[in-house]
């Protein structure tokens, strides 16, 4: 490991956290690029769940510096119950950085997630409510507040009392809401810059002086691939940049400083909230498939819509981040299944169609090409090296190389950080 990037190449929820926990025991520093509290990452380990939302998950090792770079946008109260709740495990914050140009997300931007989401009725996007893309909204607009306002106490009342006074007659207009208080609002969010103050600087620094140091740095993503506001499948995305190229805007270094990326996948497809899915399951595989992957949403609770493997979706992550490897997690979770499908394709009018389509209009129609393999019944939650899982298993991880082109490096047999193996 020198620098190595890690990003999510499905809809999320691939288990990122439980493989960047792996890679974070050889890590000096890990880093966070993007996003918000919307992102969930769920860490088992030694039998005690860890549900990190903006903490990097290199946090849970000792001397590992773990930074939350300018492209994500922070809740004060969320991170600071995530600092108290890790706090009360015994794990330590003393090498946690916060870069001072990340942008605030104050309760206007909740107030109006929620509002906004209730007004398109059952046209609306499935977003979290927290506010996430209000607050990149602002930062395109460049009316944003950020963590370098936040603790300059005279910066952020006239920067909050300008900003309220717009977003009132925003709130009133459109929605009827009642006017929110800047005063109050300043209070609150005073006594929470007083605590993140430590914490905040210009890490950009940091993580360029430890990469041409020769440190080994881990950036952690977020999302996946498929949620990506540019590339992913508009307007059923997330409000940042959850692809690799995400990882440089999102910390200030150039890409040439990043030696390798990693795709995070599950053995089979989930998604959260609404947007096409070609390999939805439907039936009573689907709901096998819930159940036993314990598919419900790290930040929302939600239960995550299940499908078979698409190998289309993986191969536009490839193109898309420029992956060197795979992680499969969850391979376990296809224990047991007599007959396992791979979506290899899709079909629509006659026509086969290898490369996922740019207009998500265009999946309208869509059929799944797959492939049927055999499963295994054997256990393999204890299996830790590759050449001991059961030969169908084999077969089925061979079958994912093949199609997307990349070499699995790791994968999943459970949700431990021990229930892993390198290939």
């Amino acid at each position: 490991m020198s620098a190595i990037a890690l990003v999510g190449a499905q809809w999320g929820d691939e288990g990122k956290g439980k493989t960047i926990d792996i890679l974070a025991s050889k890590a000096d520093m890990v880093v966070r690029a993007m996003g918000g509290s919307n992102a969930g990452h769920t860490v088992v380990t030694d039998g005690v769940t860890y549900k990190l939302h903006l903490i990097p998950s290199g946090i849970l090792y000792p001397g590992t510096v773990c930074v939350i770079g300018n492209g994500t946008v922070i809740s004060p109260a969320v991170i600071l119950k995530e600092i108290r709740g890790l706090k009360d495990h015994g794990v330590s914050m003393d090498d946690l950085r916060i870069d001072a140009r990340a942008h605030v997300i104050l309760p206007y931007h909740v107030a109006m997630d929620e509002l906004s989401e209730k007004s398109l009725g059952k046209g609306d996007i499935g977003t979290t409510k927290n506010g996430i893309g209000p607050c990149y909204m602002d930062k395109a607009e460049r009316t944003g507040i950020r963590m370098c306002d936040l603790v300059k106490p005279e910066v952020f009342r006239e920067k909050l009392a300008r900003n309220i006074a717009v977003k009132n007659k925003i709130l009133g207009a459109l929605y009827g809401a009642e006017p929110m208080n800047a005063d109050k609002i300043f209070d609150e969010y005073s006594e929470y810059a007083k605590l993140l103050a430590p914490y905040v600087c210009d890490t950009s620094v940091l993580v360029y002086d430890a990469i041409k140091a020769g440190k080994k740095v881990l950036f952690e993503g977020a999302q996946g691939a498929l949620l990506d506001l540019d590339v992913g499948t508009y307007p059923f995305v997330t409000s940042s940049h959850p692809t690799s190229g995400g990882f440089c805007v999102g910390t200030g270094i150039g890409p040439t400083l990043i030696d390798d990326v990693i795709g995070v996948c599950k053995s089979y497809t989930t998604r959260v909230g609404k947007g096409p899915f070609p390999t939805e399951l439907l039936d009573e595989m689907g709901e096998h498939i819930r159940r036993t992957g314990f598919e419900y949403g790290t930040t929302t609770g939600r239960p995550r819509r299940c499908g078979w493997l698409d190998t289309v979706i993986l191969r536009f992550a490839v193109r898309v981040n420029g992956l060197t490897a795979l992680a499969v997690n969850k391979l376990d979770t296809l224990t047991g299944i007599d007959k396992i499908k791979v979506c290899v394709a899709y079909t629509k009018n006659g026509e086969r169609i290898e490369n996922f389509p740019t207009d998500i209009s265009d999946l309208e129609g869509c059929e799944p090409v797959y492939v049927e393999v055999d499963g295994w019944k054997e256990n393999i939650e204890s299996v830790r090296s590759y050449d001991d899982l059961p030969a169908a298993a084999k077969a089925y991880i061979g079958l994912i190389e093949r199609e997307t082109g990349v070499p699995v490096k790791m994968i999943g047999v459970g949700p431990d950080r021990e229930q892993n193996i390198n290939k």
